[in-house]
């Protein structure tokens, strides 16, 4: 956990009407966040038992954590134990503590941070090793993939290029760097226009459906899920490629029913992917978006179900559409958003490098939940309900990937913090390892109390701020609060004024204060809170949702202002 500021801030009010930094400047931004590198926390090895790592990482034992029988706290080297009873730090309740968590209290009951991880006593039965994990590749063959752009093919004189045969390039470039680089890997090919396509690994007849099985959910997951197992890309990369070369485009664009069966398929192997190639909006079948008014700012109920469904499986699926087309990408975007994959809006000349990117991408860990607890009188402003204890179920998790969210303090417990050596904060983590493992991380850490006349501008962590405002614009604006983004926007601007004035700005802060810049304008764009967002600004939002300190550049693409 990394947190924003050194201090727990007790005083902070929305209003920002009673605080000062120390430059005497209002306090309206909180900066009591937290990020979780998520990514990094999830690739765990198997160290040996009870061994703590060199670079201060987990120490291990297997088994699972000793919890608090009131509100699931887990006891941790930074818990006080006398003889056998434990009276929680979150809570106060008081656990009885049997020889089980002696190792726990025994490594450090003085230390103000704990790192413990609890491996499976035995091996899973059903054990999947996440090498073996497939990429299915749907892609759209309607009538306007037939749409030309001009390219210049390695700096050379232009040429005119339909987005098919640019997909077709992209596909073809990306199955000769798995079959080099993961040969042992399984890919599949589907495609859609007025039917779709199960092209499988290209070695078997084809199955389409068509007609009234394009509005049948169960049959078309059911068709997904019974089509042949495709064998490795070293064995099929001939037909795969003989396949793809044949496409041609035509039709209308059954895009709903095509991503059900990809995921259908993908869903036999954990960590799978599916990667979706579309210039339009669906038209025909489940999911069709043409008929549908767009002003509420959830995705149509089908959009949601699969999501949800292809989360449970820990399948990952990324939306790619073209420049100038109109897919209603703040709706089939969601499901790369739920899921933890990409949306970007390519052009016939950038597909094949964003395919490729895309490809490379590894899962860490899938099915992963996080649990965040602190002290009774500690709440998490933009979460469900006024609890200390938050809970997100976060899915399939690539490297890199950060999660981030604030917490303040009630009113009503302010003074008693105040006499407070510290405040606990507990991060429990719990998910499936690349290895097939089912693994839970639990991470503790005491951090000091101080009010915001304390607090020093010029050491606030801008890294942790600049993507919590990220997120969580985005988050608000994909949601249709747009005037809360718009407040929350102002509030970060105001703050990153105020630490420039107190140091020089350092280059990731200057992308900060774009990644600010780019949502100011997407919101003002918005005239209703029901106004449906553009392809291009539902792709930055979107990208502004898994915006990250470490990969803000490369991965994102928003670090320019756009």
């Amino acid at each position: 956990m990394e947190f924003a500021c050194s201090h727990v801030v007790c005083n902070w009010r929305p209003e920002g009407d009673v605080d000062r930094l120390e430059t005497g400047s209002a306090l309206k931004a909180n900066v009591n966040v937290v990020s979780l590198a998520v990514g990094k926390l999830v690739a765990v090895g198997t160290a040996a038992v009870g061994v703590e790592t060199s670079y201060g990482g987990p120490e291990t034992s297997y088994g699972g954590p000793v919890l608090c029988g009131k509100c699931g706290a887990a006891l941790s080297g930074v818990s006080a134990v006398a003889g056998n009873v434990w009276r929680c730090e979150f809570c106060g309740w008081t656990n009885g503590v049997d020889g089980d968590g002696g190792a726990v209290r025994g490594r450090g009951r003085r230390r103000r941070r704990g790192d413990d991880l609890y491996l499976p006593t035995q091996s899973d039965d059903d054990y999947q090793n996440l090498e073996d994990t497939m990429a299915v590749f749907c892609v759209d063959v309607s009538g306007s993939m037939s749409v030309t752009a001009e390219v210049a093919p390695g700096g050379g004189s232009t040429v005119h290029k339909s987005r098919l045969e640019g997909v077709q390039d992209a596909l073809r470039g990306a199955l000769e760097s798995m079959r080099l680089h993961t040969p042992h890997r399984r890919v599949a090919v589907v495609t859609f226009n007025d039917q779709v396509v199960l092209y499988g690994d290209g070695t078997r007849p084809p199955r389409t459906l068509q007609d009234w099985s394009l509005l049948d959910y169960d049959h078309i997951w059911q068709q997904g899920a019974s089509y042949s197992v495709p064998h490795c890309i070293a064995e099929t990369f001939p037909h795969l490629t003989q396949r793809v070369s044949e496409l041609q485009e035509h039709g209308a664009t059954a895009l709903g029913p095509a991503v059900l069966v990809s995921v259908a398929m993908a869903s036999r192997y954990p960590g799978s992917k599916v990667i979706v190639c579309t210039d339009g909006k669906a038209n025909i079948g489940l999911g069709e978006l043409e008929q549908t008014p767009s002003t509420s700012p959830l995705p149509p109920y089908f959009y949601r179900q699969l999501a949800l469904q292809a989360v449970d499986r820990g399948v990952i699926i990324s939306v790619l559409s073209f420049q100038g087309s109109d897919c209603r990408l703040a709706d089939v975007g969601g499901l790369a958003d739920a899921t933890g994959g990409r949306v970007n809006v390519v052009s016939v000349g950038t597909v094949a490098t964003e395919i490729q990117s895309i490809s490379e991408d590894s899962v860490v860990a899938t099915g992963v939940r996080a649990t965040v607890l602190s002290a009774e009188g500690v709440f998490f402003p933009y979460e469900d309900g006024d609890a200390h204890r938050l809970d997100r179920h976060i899915g399939n998790v690539t490297s890199g990937q950060e999660v981030t969210f604030q917490f303040a303090v009630k009113p009503e417990a302010m003074d008693d913090f105040l006499r407070r050596d510290g405040l606990p904060f507990q991060l429990q983590l719990s998910f499936r390892t690349r290895d097939g493992q089912s693994v839970t991380r639990v991470v503790t850490e005491q951090r000091p109390l101080a009010t915001s006349s304390q607090i020093v501008a010029s050491r606030l962590n801008m890294a942790v701020l600049g993507v919590h405002c990220a997120q969580l614009c985005a988050t608000l604006t994909m949601s249709g609060r747009v005037a809360e983004a718009q407040r929350q926007l102002k509030a970060r601007q105001d703050l990153l004024e105020q630490v420039g004035k107190v140091r020089p700005m350092e280059k990731e802060e200057s992308i900060y204060s774009n990644w600010m810049d780019t949502m100011t304008i997407i919101c003002e764009d918005i005239n209703t809170e029901s106004q449906p967002l553009s392809d291009e600004a539902a792709k930055v939002v979107y990208q502004m949702k898994r915006a990250s300190s470490v990969n803000y550049n490369h991965k994102t693409g928003t670090g320019r202002k756009t």
